[in-house]
């Protein structure tokens, strides 16, 4: 019988998550590992001990399906770590690729339902949201709430489209989709999502949203909200003048020629899980 099980890269973004990072590899028992082949944290040359931790946990935790723990060759930012993550599920033959952020706010749990009973074959882009029915918040603030539902709406006028988040913690992407690397010179700072949803819309592709938990507690934000929050504005007033015009321009601070990374720690389970 013919194996039609996806093939599915679980690609983690992690910087200074050394506090959290083991928390979010535990969310993967044994039954959820059976639902990806690959586990890959990605570490973007953090200060601490994050790819240390990420590597010595997965090492004994992952039985059911490889694990990798790979670290950036450079500095790419959020935007880059994708970069990296997206060529490297394109090369290797991959059928999607979900994002889990390495801070424990979103929970790969959420996607378990879906991915059991199967992916849609005509979903492109499968975008969890924090603010819709159905979604769990703990800890978040009702000020960047409100916030990020205002921007929802900004976006969704411009976009003419329905958007319920504009970049939550996890997402799954059908990778021949994506492997034109049309998003090359799409920033590589924390809008790079904003921006790949815009690009997902002007191309056509099919962008389906669903509710996820989310939490907040120990997490180390990044974000300086309110310069973030114009930064933001800037790109969407530039996208609104410009449409596929602005989607094709240089947009990274510090362009890389390549986007790769170096394993540190590979592990594979003892046997095959496919069926």
């Amino acid at each position: 019988m013919t194996n039609t099980k996806p093939k599915i890269l679980v690609f983690i973004p992690a910087y200074r998550c050394e506090a959290q990072i083991t928390r979010v590899l535990d969310q993967f028992d044994r039954d959820t590992q059976r639902l990806f082949d690959t586990v890959m944290v990605l570490d973007n040359r953090s200060p601490d001990a994050t790819l240390q931790v990420a590597a010595s946990h997965g090492a004994k935790k992952f039985t059911e399906c490889h694990f990798l723990a790979c670290r950036n060759q450079d500095n790419y930012g959020l935007g880059g770590s994708h970069k990296v993550a997206f060529r490297y599920g394109v090369e290797h033959g991959f059928d999607y690729l979900v994002v889990l952020h390495g801070d424990d706010q979103a929970d790969i749990r959420d996607l378990g339902p879906i991915l059991s009973n199967g992916i849609p074959s005509d979903i492109d882009c499968l975008l969890g949201s924090r603010f819709m029915q159905g979604s769990k918040l703990k800890g978040y603030s009702k000020f960047r709430t409100f916030g990020n539902i205002v921007y929802n709406f900004l976006f969704s006028l411009v976009a003419w489209r329905g958007i319920k988040d504009l970049g939550s913690g996890l997402n799954l992407y059908k990778l021949s989709t994506f492997r034109d690397f049309y998003y090359e010179k799409f920033p590589d700072d924390l809008t790079f999502n904003y921006v790949m949803l815009l690009g997902s819309y002007h191309r056509r592709q099919n962008v389906k949203f669903v509710p996820i938990s989310w939490r907040e507690e120990d997490q180390r934000s990044n974000v300086k909200l309110f310069q973030q929050a114009f930064k933001v504005l800037g790109l969407l007033g530039r996208y609104f003048i410009g449409r596929g015009r602005f989607l094709t321009h240089e947009m990274r601070a510090r362009p890389h020629a390549t986007y790769a990374s170096d394993a540190v720690q590979v592990n594979s389970p003892p046997q095959s899980t496919g069926s």
